[in-house]
């Protein structure tokens, strides 16, 4: 029997426990990948933003003009 037969051979049962542990699997690389992302984002963030923070005068902040435009590199 190969693995084509052994699959469609499964009850609904053992479909949903596959169905569980491979969405499992997703949810914990999603979990890893945004830890990895959101460790990186101010580092990156600086790196991007630097040349324009330098040419700012001194003491002025960085305003965003749209609701969006802060969320790109909080």
């Amino acid at each position: 029997m190969d693995n084509q037969e052994q699959f469609e051979q499964q009850s609904l049962i053992e479909h949903l426990r596959e169905l569980r542990s491979c969405l499992m699997i997703s949810l914990g690389a999603v979990a890893v990948c945004f830890i990895v992302a959101y460790s990186v984002v101010q580092p990156l963030a600086d790196w991007f933003l630097h040349p324009l923070l330098k040419v700012l005068a001194e003491g002025k902040p960085l305003i965003f003009t749209s609701y969006q435009a802060g969320f790109f590199f909080i």
